[in-house]
């Protein structure tokens, strides 16, 4: 761990944010260089690293751009949404909808996927639609019951104290921080279209319950006793009311003041309606009794539920594709699932679409890059291991239909990188020793569920071509994939229609045609984040420690196989189970021909506890043996090898190889072996380390036996 401190650092080859830097820009021209400059490595790793996925959200700052069209929808207009910024449109008429924490997509998702994982259940029992609803104009509401509460908390607090009291300071910090995270609506009618759907709901059915019954009408009102010792409710004096009104409209220090002020001085297009609600929602007051226009509350109430839903379907349908690519990066660090201060797992993201990255042109700047990391004897910023998320993968045939007579599923081509770009880009990683997880497309066809069913003929057959080559050790095929919502699940209820009876009162309609709804066609996860990601956590010795008694802190998990004994069930991911398991048939399928990075689903204790969480059931590569495909763990390990022999015998001097190898006790092959007690010892009960030279080619031959199991490892020797 003094030589190499960290073994765990990926490259992303994706484009997360194109507005923001990329690592072809930030290399530049490289013609006539070999290497980057420290200087230009500092600014590569302030721009593109990430240690975190609040860093990563902070960094890139993902972003969904929207704007009006008015010619859309046969006059109506409609909102137009895309993951890049429009080019040919005024700045000014653009929207950016930040994907963070606090957009409610984001934020349902990384719920279900927390409430999923405590509860343990599988797909088929889990109740999705209980979170669905978070972004429905009720539950979007909820929140900002929330928030007025903690207003109105801190307002109170605040106006209890005296000017120039610190306290009082501290706390107009936090309401400043509250008031702009509530002033985010003012500008934006899409932010305050739930806010006015639930307030003209709150209206129009007051007194109807929470049942949706019919509303009945209502006049505020007093329990008193008559003079003959009845009960009766009378009507309550409108002055209270109106004097309870005009005495917080009066009040210059009143939050309803302070609200209208505030809405005045930052939006662009002032509207009294809008301004009231603002009001409404944040102080609401006596004066939302008043009397309604029940037709015209009813018409805007229908066009503003019809046009969110409608915005609404369209923002998911194009926010997905990136929506997919955070939670991949979230499940990347999430799988480093500890508090200790350890080697964390970091990320260097490439902006770039895989496609770009590979063209003649621009490889020459990652093998520069590269060769500035990976070919130097200072190992902070060795890139260990690649990540390249949806590889297109050609759907199950379906039969052509002449005339279609019932509604039936669109094709719709989701672009992907192809094999020919990752076989070009595994030809240039495996000069510099970095081992790429890749998985093929995340969609129903390639899921739990579908592995268990048809097997892993497809991928194998898909990833024939890349077997015995050069590159092929380099090569990690991750299946299957992620299932956070099932396609047949995905159905999001926004809201229901409200109409008025023929005695004139108001209820929320009963006829299924007015249920507004719209269908998320499934949320997935690339497999290659999250095998990325536990080969990455399981690095830290600290965190193998954690887990396993018998971990040294003196060396990474280069070594350490996830295969063996019991180890995948006690380093598990963080990931929900998804089914029942796979069948026998299917495991014994797997089992023969040992393809892929394979995680299973299956029931199973240890320590008399059940394993509730997905496992790695395979971790190998596209590397042919005698008996099948070859475990990862033996190319990490043999890279660490390598790269400490490099720097012990100062670029492979022959004389010091002979020293490494030798039988001396004090001899670091010696050291190794005798430390073999560990789960991550660099050798093992089994292993050995041999080595020829070759005086004729000045070639070193390096023969690493893994329990009986020979790999070959060759090095160009310096004559002394």
């Amino acid at each position: 761990m003094d030589i190499i401190n960290q073994t765990n650092r990926c490259v992303l080859f994706e484009e997360i944010n194109p507005e923001r830097l990329d690592l072809l820009t930030l290399v530049g021209d490289v013609k006539g260089i070999d290497s980057l400059d420290d200087e230009k490595i500092k600014e590569i790793n302030r721009e593109l690293l990430v240690r975190s996925f609040d860093e990563f959200l902070e960094k890139f700052s993902p972003s969904v751009y929207s704007f009006f069209n008015a010619a859309a929808d046969d006059g109506k207009g409609a909102v137009v949404y895309t993951l890049k910024r429009p080019e040919n449109i005024p700045p000014e008429y653009i929207s950016e909808i930040k994907l963070d924490h606090n957009n409610d997509f984001l934020k349902m998702l990384f719920t279900l996927i927390d409430t999923k994982r405590s509860q343990g259940i599988i797909n088929v029992d889990f109740r999705f639609d209980k979170v669905l609803d978070m972004i429905s104009p009720k539950k979007v509401m909820d929140d900002i019951r929330q928030s007025r509460k903690e207003i109105h908390y801190l307002f109170d607090k605040y106006d209890e104290l005296d000017e120039g009291d610190p306290k009082k300071l501290d706390l107009g910090d936090k309401l400043n921080y509250k008031f702009e995270e509530a002033r985010q609506n003012y500008n934006n009618v899409m932010a305050m279209l739930p806010l006015a759907i639930e307030d003209i709901k709150t209206r129009l059915l007051l007194g109807g319950g929470e049942s949706g019954g019919e509303a009945q009408a209502v006049q505020v009102g007093m329990l008193t006793i008559g003079e003959t010792g009845e009960l009766k409710i009378i009507e309550a004096p409108k002055e209270e009311s109106n004097a309870l009104m005009l005495a917080s409209e009066n009040s210059n220090n009143s939050l309803v003041t302070i609200f209208e002020s505030d809405y005045d001085s930052v939006t662009d297009s002032p509207s009294s309606y809008v301004k009231d609600l603002v009001v409404r929602t944040f102080c609401p007051l006596p004066a939302t009794l008043t009397e309604v226009d029940i037709d015209r509350e009813i018409a805007n109430y229908r066009a503003y539920l019809e046009f969110y839903t409608k915005a609404k379907d369209d923002f998911v349908k194009a926010s997905k594709p990136l929506v997919e690519k955070l939670l991949g990066v979230k499940m990347f660090f999430d799988q480093y699932n500890t508090k200790t201060r350890g080697m964390k797992p970091s990320l260097i993201i490439s902006n770039n679409k895989l496609d770009m990255t590979v063209k003649s042109n621009n490889m020459p700047r990652l093998e520069t890059y590269l060769n500035t990391v990976n070919a130097k004897n200072d190992f902070s910023n060795t890139v260990w291991f690649g990540i390249v998320p949806a590889i297109e993968i050609e759907s199950a045939g379906k039969p052509k239909i002449g005339r279609a007579i019932f509604a039936g599923n669109k094709e719709v081509k989701k672009e992907g990188n192809t094999m020919e770009s990752l076989t070009a880009l595994l030809q240039t990683l495996k000069k510099y020793r970095v081992q790429v997880f890749f998985n093929f497309q995340a969609n129903d066809e390639t899921t739990f569920n579908n592995l268990a069913t048809m097997g892993v003929d497809k991928y194998m057959d898909k990833c024939q071509m890349m077997t015995r080559q050069e590159y092929s050790e380099f090569a990690i095929p991750c299946l299957p994939n992620f299932t956070i919502i099932p396609k047949d699940k995905s159905g999001v209820v926004i809201d229901t229609i409200i109409q008025k009876t023929e005695d004139g009162k108001v209820k929320v309609s009963d006829s299924k045609e007015d249920i507004m709804k719209l269908w998320i066609q499934g949320v997935y996860v690339d497999a290659s984040y999250v095998a990325a990601g536990i080969v990455a956590a399981y690095q830290c010795p600290e965190y193998l420690k954690e887990i396993f008694k018998n971990a040294s802190r003196n060396y990474p998990g280069v070594r350490f196989d996830i295969e063996r004994e019991d180890y995948s069930l006690r380093m598990v991911t963080t990931m929900a189970k998804e089914i029942t398991g796979f069948t026998n048939n299917i495991k014994d399928e797997i089992n023969k021909r040992s393809f892929g990075f394979v995680f299973s689903s299956e029931n199973a204790q240890v320590d008399g506890k059940d394993v509730k969480r997905i496992t790695v059931y395979k971790a190998r590569s596209l590397a042919m043996t005698d008996s099948g495909f070859d475990s990862i763990y033996k190319t990490t390990v043999s890279t660490y090898i390598e790269r400490i022999l490099r720097f012990t015998t100062n670029d492979f001097k022959q004389d010091k190889i002979e020293i490494f190898f030798s039988n001396n006790p004090k001899s670091q092959k010696e050291v190794w072996k005798a430390d073999c007690k560990f789960i991550n010892s660099i050798v093992q009960p089994g292993d050995d380390l041999n080595f020829t030279i070759d005086e004729m080619t000045n070639m070193c031959n390096i023969d690493l036996t893994f329990n009986g199991n020979v790999k070959n490892l060759e090095v160009v020797i310096s004559k002394n």
